[in-house]
C-alpha cells in the first residue's frame, strides 16, 4: 500500500528539500518505486534531481507539461519525469506559484480546496510504494494540500531555536487540520539535521525538542553538517562506492531509511 509522506517545517533553509530528495533517492535504490512531487515554486528539489539526471545519468528530462499545466488539465502523467530506475518526479516550475489562485478560482470552500491534491494523485499514486511531497515553509494551500494528502509527516529540525519554533507551529497546524477534516495522518518523527559536532547550542536545542515532542518522536538517526550534501546541488547526487564521502552519506541515509521503515511498521501494526 502506498505511503504518502510530507517533509516540512515552517522555517525555511532547514534542509527540508535535501532530505526529501535523499529519502526518495535512497528508497529507490532499495527497489522501492518512489515518486517525489515538488510542490514548492522555488523548485529546489526539481533542480537537484534534474542536475542528477543530466550530470550523473546523462539523461535529458522528457515531459510534456509543467506540473501546474497538468493540474489545470487534470492529467498528472503528462508532467511525470523518470529520473532513474524506481524514481519519478513531478517537477515544479515558476508557474506553480499560481496554484493557490487556481484553487480559489475553481473551488468554493476550504474542504474542496485543501483536498485538491488528494484527488489529483488518487488515480496513479498506487503505482508507487512511496510518494514524497516537498512543500514551501509557509502556512498556505500548498502546505494544507500536502498534509491532507499524506499518511505521515516527517518534521525536519535544524538544531537552532527558530527551527524548533517552526517545528512546534508546524505540528500545531497539523493537529488543527487533523481535527478539522478527521485526517488519518501520523507524525512519523522529528528528524534533527545540520548538526555541528560538539556544538553546545545544538545539544541544547535537541534537549528542548525532546522535552517538547517526547523522546520517542525524535529520530535516533541524525543528519550532521556534511559538505558533500551541499556539493550535490552543483554536481547532482553522486554515489561512488570508492569515494569515502559518498559512502558516508549514503550509509547514513541507509540508516535513516531503516529507521523510517521501522517507524512506519509500528504505525501499521496499531
Amino acid at each position: 500500500m502506498t505511503k504518502v509522506i510530507t517533509t516540512g517545517n515552517f522555517k525555511g533553509g532547514v534542509g527540508k528539500t535535501t532530505n526529501s530528495v535523499m529519502l526518495s533517492y535512497t528508497l529507490s535504490k532499495m527497489d522501492k518505486k518512489v515518486l517525489l512531487i515538488d510542490l514548492d515554486p522555488q523548485a529546489n528539489a526539481t533542480d537537484l534531481l534534474l542536475t542528477t539526471m543530466t550530470n550523473i545519468y546523462k539523461k535529458k528530462p522528457d515531459f510534456k507539461e509543467t506540473l501546474f499545466e497538468a493540474i489545470k488539465n487534470n492529467n498528472p502523467k503528462e508532467a511525470l519525469i523518470n529520473v532513474k530506475d524506481n524514481l519519478d518526479l513531478l517537477p515544479s516550475y515558476s508557474d506553480l506559484q499560481n496554484y493557490e489562485r487556481y484553487l480559489y478560482d475553481n473551488f468554493s470552500d476550504d474542504y474542496s480546496q485543501d483536498h485538491h491534491l488528494t484527488n489529483f494523485i488518487s488515480e496513479f499514486k498506487n503505482e508507487y510504494d512511496f510518494v514524497f511531497l516537498d512543500i514551501p515553509p509557509q502556512l498556505n494551500k500548498f502546505t494544507d494540500n500536502a498534509l491532507v494528502a499524506s499518511d505521515f509527516v516527517i518534521v525536519i529540525l535544524q538544531t537552532q531555536e527558530r527551527a524548533l519554533k517552526g517545528a512546534e507551529k508546524y505540528i500545531e497546524h497539523l493537529l488543527e487540520l487533523q481535527d478539522d477534516y478527521g485526517l488519518n495522518i501520523d507524525l512519523l518523527g522529528i528528524l534533527p539535521v545540520l548538526q555541528q559536532n560538539g556544538s553546545e547550542l545544538d545539544l541544547d536545542v535537541l534537549q528542548d525538542a525532546t522535552e517538547s515532542f517526547g523522546d520517542n518522536n525524535i529520530f535516533k538517526t541524525h543528519i550532521k553538517q556534511m559538505n558533500r550534501l551541499k556539493r550535490f546541488d552543483r554536481t547532482g547526487i553522486t554515489d561512488n562506492t570508492k569515494d569515502i564521502h559518498d559512502k558516508r552519506i549514503h550509509a547514513i541515509y541507509g540508516d535513516l531509511i531503516k529507521e523510517t521503515l521501522e517507524r512506519i511498521n509500528i504505525f501499521d501494526q496499531k
